[in-house]
Parts: C-alpha cells; sequence; structure tokens
C-alpha cells in the first residue's frame, strides 16, 4: 500500500466526498419521496371529495410502482451512458412537472393515470443514487452511505404528514381544496433542484476538481482494485445479469419489505385519523413512527458496515419490523398500536442499509446499472401491492387489522428469504476479501 494513502487520509478524503455530494443527493431523495408519497395525506379530503373508495385510492397510490418499475432498467442504463448529472436532473423536472399535475385530477382515470406517469418521471431515481454511490464510495463505506441516503424517507414522510397536514387548511384559496394546494406547492421544490443538481453534482473522482490529485488517485485506484476482485469471481453479462438466481433474491428480498412499507406508508394517516385526530394532528401523530424509524437506519447501518456482515443484520431488522407490525394488529384502535408502528419502522427502514450494499458484492459497472434496477423495479412492485391489498381488505372488513396483519407476514418473509439464501446475502465484501488476501 502506498504509504502516502494513511487510515487518516483515506478517512478525510471519505469525508470531503460525503460534505459535497450526500446534502444534496438526500434534499434530492427528500424531495422525490415527498412527491411520491403526499398522496397519503392528501387523500384525507381528496377521496371524500372526488368519491373515492379504500381500494380504488390504494390502487392509485400503488400504480405509482408499476410506471417506476418498467422504466427502471432503462432509465439506470441511461445513467449509465451519460452521466448521473444530467439524468439524475433530467428526472427531476419531469416528475416535479407530473407532480403538480396531480391537481388536476378529477376522478379515477386521471387520478390512476397521473400516478402512473409519476412513477415514469421518477423512474431511475433511486437505483441511479445507490450505483452512484459505487462510482464514490469503496465497500466498507456503502451500509453508512446508504443509511445517511435513507434517512430522506423518514424525514420525508414526518415532513410531509406535518407540511401537507398544514396546507390542508388552505382549502378554497384560490378557488382550490386544500389537497389540490398539497400537490402544486409540493412540486414546486423538484423542479428547482433540478437546476442545482444539473450546476453540483459531479459524475464520478476523475473529473472532480475539488479533489486534490492524490485523493483522486487513491478513490480511483480504490475502486478500481474492488471491481477487478468482483469480475475475478465472474463478470455477468447484461443477459446474465436478468436471471441470475442472487440478483432475483435479492429482489424478492426487497418486494416483501416494500409491500410491509408502503402498505403501512399510504394509509397510516387513514389509521390515525380514525383515533379522532383534526387533519393537522393527524399530520403530526402520522410523523411519530417515521421519526423514530431513524434509529433503524442508522444503527442498522453503522453496526453492519464495523462488523462487515450484511446477512444476520438484514435478518434481524425484517424480525424486528415485523414483530412491530404484528403488535400493531393485536392492539387494536388505539394510540399504543402508533407505538408499535415505531418498533415496524425500525425495522423496515433497518433493513435498506443492510440490503442495499449486497448487489455491488458482485455486480459492477453495466451489470451493476442493470441488476440495481432490476431489484428496484421487482422489489418496487410492492409498493403497488400493498396498498392495493390493505385498500381491498379494508373495503372488505371495514377494518384495518386484517390489512395489518398481511404487512406483518410480509416483514417475515423478507427475513425468511434472507436466510433461505445465503449465496446472495452471504457475500463477503470485496475490502474485506481484500484484507484476507493480504
Amino acid at each position: 500500500m502506498d504509504a502516502r494513502f494513511t487510515p487518516e487520509f483515506r478517512r478525510r478524503t471519505i469525508v470531503k466526498v460525503s460534505w459535497r455530494l450526500l446534502p444534496l443527493i438526500v434534499v434530492a431523495y427528500l424531495v422525490a419521496y415527498i412527491d411520491r408519497t403526499n398522496v397519503a395525506v392528501a387523500s384525507l379530503t381528496m377521496n371524500k371529495d372526488l368519491g373515492f373508495s379504500p381500494s380504488l385510492y390504494g390502487m392509485g397510490a400503488g400504480i405509482f410502482f408499476l410506471g417506476y418499475a418498467l422504466f427502471e432498467v432503462p432509465s439506470n442504463m441511461g445513467l449509465e451512458k451519460v452521466g448521473a448529472r444530467i439524468w439524475i436532473a433530467r428526472i427531476m423536472i419531469t416528475w416535479g412537472i407530473v407532480s403538480g399535475l396531480m391537481c388536476t385530477v378529477t376522478g379515477p382515470v386521471s387520478f390512476l393515470s397521473l400516478r402512473f406517469l409519476l412513477g415514469v418521471a421518477e423512474a431511475g431515481f433511486f437505483p441511479g443514487m445507490i450505483l452512484y454511490f459505487t462510482y464514490w464510495y469503496p465497500a466498507e463505506y456503502r451500509g453508512r452511505v446508504i443509511s445517511t441516503l435513507f434517512i430522506a424517507v423518514p424525514v420525508a414522510n414526518a415532513a410531509a404528514s406535518v407540511i401537507s397536514g398544514a396546507i390542508l387548511g388552505m382549502d378554497g384559496m384560490l378557488g382550490l381544496k386544500g389537497w389540490q394546494w398539497v400537490f402544486i406547492i409540493e412540486a414546486i421544490p423538484a423542479i428547482l433542484l433540478a437546476f442545482v443538481v444539473f450546476r453540483q453534482m459531479t459524475d464520478r473522482p476523475a473529473v472532480a476538481k475539488w479533489l486534490d490529485a492524490d485523493e483522486k488517485e487513491w478513490l480511483e485506484g480504490e475502486l478500481a482494485a474492488e471491481r477487478r476482485l468482483v469480475e475475478a469471481a465472474g463478470k455477468l453479462s447484461v443477459v446474465q445479469v436478468l436471471t441470475d438466481p442472487r440478483v432475483l433474491a435479492i429482489s424478492a428480498i426487497y418486494f416483501f419489505s416494500a409491500t410491509a412499507n408502503y402498505g403501512i406508508t399510504f394509509f397510516l394517516p387513514q389509521i390515525v385519523k380514525n383515533l379522532g385526530a383534526t387533519n393537522f394532528m393527524t399530520g403530526v401523530l402520522t410523523a411519530i413512527p417515521y421519526t423514530v424509524g431513524i434509529l433503524g437506519l442508522l444503527a442498522f447501518g453503522y453496526f453492519s458496515d464495523r462488523f462487515k456482515e450484511r446477512r444476520r443484520h438484514l435478518i434481524a431488522a425484517a424480525t424486528v419490523g415485523g414483530c412491530g407490525f404484528l403488535l400493531a394488529a393485536w392492539i387494536g384502535n388505539s394510540y399504543w398500536a402508533l407505538a408499535a408502528m415505531c418498533i415496524a419502522t425500525i425495522g423496515t427502514y433497518g433493513s435498506r442499509p443492510t440490503m442495499w450494499p449486497m448487489p455491488s458484492q458482485f455486480l459492477t459497472g453495466a451489470s451493476a446499472a442493470v441488476g440495481i434496477a432490476l431489484i428496484n423495479s421487482i422489489g418496487n412492485l410492492g409498493g403497488y401491492v400493498g396498498p392495493f391489498v390493505v385498500g381491498w381488505i379494508k373495503d372488505s372488513t371495514k377494518s384495518f387489522e386484517m390489512g395489518v396483519y398481511f404487512l406483518a407476514a410480509c416483514a417475515f418473509m423478507s427475513g425468511l428469504v434472507t436466510y433461505v439464501a445465503r449465496r446472495a446475502t452471504g457475500a463477503v465484501a470485496p475490502s474485506r476479501r481484500r484484507a484476507e488476501e493480504r
């Protein structure tokens, strides 16, 4: 090892990269997630105004993920070819426009169509960010970095719950409904931020003018060495990636986890509303589980990096999430169920930083772009299944209880698949293999 690249030098370089890239990426994902899920709070008045049943609303909330899944792989291939700076800015402008157009919804057809188009517009953003991290961060740092990215999810859910709840109070202003103002106001940041991304984001270390020459040399060398180690075990073609058992196993894990996560995300405000809270207080109370979920993100991301182990941490996170949902369903319609939901979010959010570093342990380059996008595509179909099934169960039973039991089963299934799929989830990170080979 080059004597210049001391542990302190490496740490300082990663910190420098993180301060430059992560704040912008996290804010962009926060805005994306708000525009994806603000329909949950808007539904508190929109469903009544437009006559939407729980099952129709659940279908509309989830159909976003069908459009999202269809265009994930081509979008990530576009990012790999064009570069993150241009591609991510393009995604943000298109989703901001479609998100704002949600204010024009007048019935089932326009609701379903615009939710589907919103998914198409946002497709590729999240897997693009996961791919982008492989351009900048050695494997030993990715769990913590992905944890940082995912902080945007509970923050976005919490912020959207409170802010959207307050915006609903604008009902009647300029002749518009409160839920229409939710979509208009919360679409604007995406469009504005796209120009900041275009100006500030740097595609790869080699073209980063803000890095010193030795910092570029170490970072590029470290990442190239990891790619060689991964490819030495067998480089997959794009076609092989699409049928690789490891990719499909991780896709299944994410599918069950996403089903549990989005099944509750789109219905939690309505569940809380049943406790008798006002629209604003519903937003505030809904924010609590998402805020507590940050603990799971940070803890599981930190310890899975520290111990260089993903599989057992992922099983533990899935189990915690399943137990939280199970407890919430058993308790029923009370504020104690909200406390149980806090346990559920610790587990569901904790599964993200333990799962997402896994694909880069056996995928690089174009195969990584396709594999990560495919995992996200299949996994996010759970974003359709979860809300749809919960809405259908609510229509059938007039209660959310059995729907939450269903979400508990999905969380436990993600842990079970992780346990069974040892080859996909038990790989040793490249940095650890390199240390062992020395």
